[in-house]
C-alpha cells in the first residue's frame, strides 16, 4: 500500500510541475522596447536592442519591403536583452522585419519597418566604369575585399554593382592586407603612413614597364610591410591589436606581405631576418648585412611561439646570387597552410613555391623554374604573388611574368609521386592589365577568377580564359583582393 502510495505522489508531483511549465510557456512573452542604431554611421549595417518581459531566445527576420526573398538573424540565447546585428543591407532602402521569439509556441512581434540611410559622402566611391565591363552578376553572390594602405586606413567589401555593403577604418594607421580566419573574423596586417610614389598610386603601362629597374624595397619596411596586427568580427568590432613596432624585441617589430591564423590562434606570419657576412669570401668586399626571411608565429598577445630562418637553409658559399640579391635575396611574399598542416611559401626572386615542413623546418621541395617538378615551361610563373588552394584543391597563383610581360592567374595539379605539375588554369590579363608588382587570382564559386592588377588600380572578374567581365577601379594600389562568399556571415545571418 505504501509503494502504492509513493508511486502515486510522484505522478502528482509530475502532473503539477508539468502544469506549472505548461502554465509558464502559456503566458506571452512581451517585447518592453526595442531600439534601432547604425554602428559608426554606417548605413549598410543596422542593430536592434531587444528587451523583453522574461527570458526567451529569439532571432529576427527581415527583407526588403515588396521582395519574397527573406533573411533572419541567428538564434540568441535565452535572456531578456538581446542584440541582434544586420548586416550587409542595402542603403536608402526600405526594410520590413519580424521579431521572433524561438520557442515551441512561435510568438512573434507584429511587422515592423526602417528604412536605410543614404550611403555616406565619403563611400560614394565610384568604383564602376559603365564603359568598361560591368556585369553585375560575374562575381556571384559574394563580395570582393579590398584594403587602402593609406591613413585613415580602411577594409572595403564591395558588391557586383559597385556599392559598399561592408567597411571597416582605422583612424592612425593603414591596412596593408586582409584575410579570413577560421573563426570567421578578419586579420589585418597594419602599416603606417609611408608616402610611397612609386607603388602607391595606379600607373600606366609605359611607367610599370620603365620602373622594372627599381629596387623591389626601399629598407625593412618598405610598401609590403606592417608594424602591427588587427582581429576584426563581421559587425566591425575589435577584438585584439597588437603594435609590434612597440615592443622589445626589434627583429620582430616588422611583418612582410602576408600573415594567417591557425585553428588554435595563433598567427602565422613572415618576416625579415638579416645576415651578417664577411663578402670578401664571396667575391665581395668587407662585412655586409643581407636581406632574408622567415616564418614567425606569435599569439595574440605577440609573444613569439615559433621562428623559422631561410638563412638557417641556405648555403651562401654555393649561392652564385647572393651578391646580386644581397639586399633582398629572397622576397617571400605569400605564406598559406598546405592540406597536411605544413607551409606553402612564394619565393618571389627564386619564381618558386617552396613546401617547408612546419616542425623540422626542412625545405620538402620546390615548385617552379628549376624546381623537383616537370612541368610545362609555357607556365613557368616569375614574381608570384597570392598563392592559394582553391575549391579544386589546385595551387593557384598570381603570375607577374617579369619577362613575358603579361599578368596571369594559373592553377596547377602537383602529384608528388611522380613528381610532375599539370597546368590546369591559364587565365592571362590583356597587356593592358599588365602588374610587375602585387597581384592575386582566385577560383570563384560560379567558375570565374577574381584577378587583381594591383598597379593598375583594377580588380577583375574574369572567365578561367582570362576574359574580363567586370572591373574595379581604385585610386590606389590594392594589394590583392580577396573574395568573400555569402556562407561567410553564417554566424550571423542567413536566408530562410
Amino acid at each position: 500500500m505504501k509503494k502504492k502510495l509513493a508511486i502515486l505522489s510522484g505522478i502528482l508531483i509530475i502532473i503539477f510541475l508539468s502544469a506549472a511549465i505548461i502554465s509558464h510557456y502559456l503566458q506571452d512573452i512581451q517585447i518592453q522596447s526595442v531600439i534601432l542604431t547604425s554602428p559608426d554611421n554606417h548605413a549598410f549595417q543596422e542593430d536592434i536592442s531587444i528587451e523583453l518581459n522574461r527570458s526567451s531566445a529569439l532571432y529576427v527576420s527581415y527583407w526588403i519591403k515588396g521582395s519574397s526573398e527573406k533573411f533572419r538573424t541567428t538564434d540568441t540565447s535565452v535572456k531578456i536583452k538581446h542584440l541582434a546585428h544586420l548586416l550587409l543591407l542595402k542603403t536608402d532602402t526600405t526594410y520590413e522585419y519580424q521579431i521572433v521569439m524561438d520557442r515551441f509556441m512561435g510568438q512573434s512581434s507584429k511587422i515592423l519597418s526602417f528604412h536605410t540611410p543614404k550611403q555616406s559622402p565619403w563611400l560614394n566611391i565610384k568604383w564602376i566604369n559603365q564603359e568598361q565591363p560591368h556585369d553585375s552578376t560575374a562575381l556571384g553572390n559574394g563580395l570582393a575585399m579590398v584594403c587602402y594602405g593609406r591613413v585613415p586606413g580602411y577594409i572595403a567589401m564591395v558588391d557586383g554593382m559597385g556599392q559598399i555593403r561592408w567597411y571597416w577604418q582605422v583612424n592612425d594607421i593603414g591596412v596593408r592586407a586582409a584575410t579570413f580566419t577560421p573563426q570567421g573574423t578578419i586579420l589585418a596586417m597594419l602599416r603606417p603612413l609611408k608616402i610611397d610614389a612609386i607603388d602607391d598610386t595606379p600607373k600606366s603601362q609605359v611607367e610599370i614597364l620603365n620602373e622594372l629597374h627599381v629596387p623591389m624595397r626601399r629598407g625593412s619596411l618598405g610598401f609590403a610591410g606592417g608594424t602591427a596586427i588587427a582581429e576584426i568580427d563581421l559587425t566591425g568590432k575589435v577584438l585584439w591589436r597588437i603594435d609590434l613596432d612597440k615592443q622589445e624585441n626589434s627583429e620582430n617589430r616588422i611583418l612582410h606581405h602576408d600573415l594567417l591564423k591557425d585553428k588554435k590562434g595563433y598567427i602565422h606570419t613572415l618576416y625579415r631576418p638579416k645576415k651578417i657576412v664577411d663578402m670578401s669570401q664571396l667575391g665581395g668586399t668587407g662585412v655586409d648585412t643581407l636581406g632574408g626571411d622567415g616564418i614567425l608565429v606569435l599569439d595574440t598577445a605577440g609573444h613569439e611561439i615559433h621562428k623559422w630562418n631561410v638563412w638557417d637553409h641556405w648555403d651562401i658559399q654555393k649561392d652564385p646570387f647572393i651578391k646580386r640579391f644581397a639586399y633582398d635575396r629572397f622576397h617571400m611574399n605569400s605564406l598559406i597552410f598546405d592540406t597536411d598542416s605544413n607551409y606553402l611559401v612564394s619565393v618571389a626572386v627564386e619564381d618558386q613555391i617552396w613546401k617547408i615542413n612546419s616542425k623540422s623546418g626542412k625545405i620538402m621541395w620546390k615548385f617552379g623554374k628549376n624546381g623537383d617538378f616537370k612541368m610545362d615551361t609555357t607556365s613557368w610563373f616569375s614574381f608570384q604573388h597570392s598563392i592559394n588552394l582553391n575549391s579544386r584543391g589546385e595551387l593557384m597563383l598570381f603570375d607577374n611574368s617579369l619577362l613575358r610581360k603579361e599578368s596571369r592567374g594559373l592553377s596547377f595539379v602537383l602529384d608528388t609521386l611522380t613528381m610532375t605539375a599539370t597546368t590546369k588554369i591559364n587565365a592571362p590579363l590583356p597587356k593592358s592589365k599588365y602588374t610587375s608588382r602585387m597581384g592575386s587570382s582566385y577560383l570563384l564559386p560560379n567558375g570565374n577568377l577574381l584577378q587583381t592588377s594591383a598597379k593598375t588600380g583594377t580588380v577583375m572578374v574574369t572567365t578561367i580564359t582570362g576574359k574580363i567581365l567586370w572591373e574595379l577601379h581604385a585610386s590606389y594600389v590594392p594589394y590583392r583582393s580577396e573574395y568573400v562568399p555569402e556562407e561567410f556571415w553564417g554566424k550571423y545571418f542567413k536566408r530562410e
